[in-house]
């Protein structure tokens, strides 16, 4: 199918040039859209420049999010299955691993707190022989 025969259908004949160039952009997908874009900037950079901004400011491009495919995603694994056994098991490895993740994130906190104190102890003490370092060197002076 030719970009002008997807252009006359029924519901873009009323539409000017814009309007169908914008529809035929949109039943192609983002890909169109950004392809479009390129060879906007590589003919002539204000084109492209121009597409850029309304694809950002009008149209939403950007707005799906990879935290709303992953709820999305957690929903459906939180859907029954039908399966009232599997769905225990399900729910009990789920759980298992939670808790683990828990203690491994609350492992990792105590591991940053330990690392942390010794560096500072080591800078402390780093401070304390280079104060008497210098009263040593002002005493022998």
């Amino acid at each position: 199918m030719t970009p002008a025969a997807t252009a006359h259908t029924a519901d873009t004949q009323h539409l000017s040039w814009f309007g169908k160039s914008e529809a035929w952009l949109d039943s192609k997908g983002k890909g169109a859209w950004i392809a479009a874009m390129v060879l906007g900037f590589v003919f002539f950079w204000p084109v492209g420049l121009a597409l850029l901004f309304y694809m950002i400011w009008s149209k939403d491009m950007f707005k799906k999010s990879s935290r709303n495919r992953s709820c999305s995603r957690r929903m459906h694994v939180m859907a029954s299955s039908g399966n009232s056994a599997f769905d225990s098991y399900r729910d009990e490895t789920l759980s298992r691993l939670e808790d683990e993740q828990k203690n491994f994130e609350d492992f990792l906190e105590r591991l940053r707190a330990a690392k942390d104190k010794s560096e500072f102890d080591q800078f402390m003490d780093e401070r304390a022989t280079k104060a008497a370092d210098e009263r040593r060197e002002t005493e022998d002076a």
